[in-house]
């Protein structure tokens, strides 16, 4: 069974999202995606299980965003335009965190954060063999 770490505080740069995360793997399993969405937004992701996640603020400010399959749904805070969380393709039952928007940590701090394949995702591989 996998670890889950204590919960940790997210929030947009407004403040009008906040949630409570409880972690999968915690900071140490930070990673980048080179996904042609990922690529542009920049930001290094945590996981976290869908029971992991509670929403404490701001139903109404968040907006969503999906394209291709429509699996993954990523969301923004429509006031600041900051995204906090989205679930994912690869895993709709996981969702990937914003590591800048967890309460206390800077993601410089982490260091060297490694990255994933996102271009060559295993989900549009459909009748090919690797």
């Amino acid at each position: 069974m996998e670890q889950l770490g204590e919960s940790v505080q997210v929030s947009c740069h407004c403040g009008a999202v906040r949630l409570r995360v409880r972690l999968a793997g915690g900071l140490a399993a930070a990673r980048r995606c080179d996904c042609s969405f990922c690529r542009r937004r920049g930001a290094a992701t945590v996981s976290a299980p869908e029971d992991g996640i509670e929403l404490l603020q701001g139903a109404d400010a968040l907006a969503l965003y999906q394209w291709g399959t429509h699996t993954a749904e990523h969301y923004f805070c429509r006031i600041c335009g900051i995204y906090t969380h989205h679930r994912r393709r690869s895993n709709p039952r996981e969702f990937g965190i914003n590591l800048g928007c967890i309460e206390g940590v800077n993601p410089r701090d982490l260091g060297e954060i490694p990255w994933t394949d996102g271009v060559n995702h295993p989900s549009d591989r459909h009748g090919r063999v690797p």
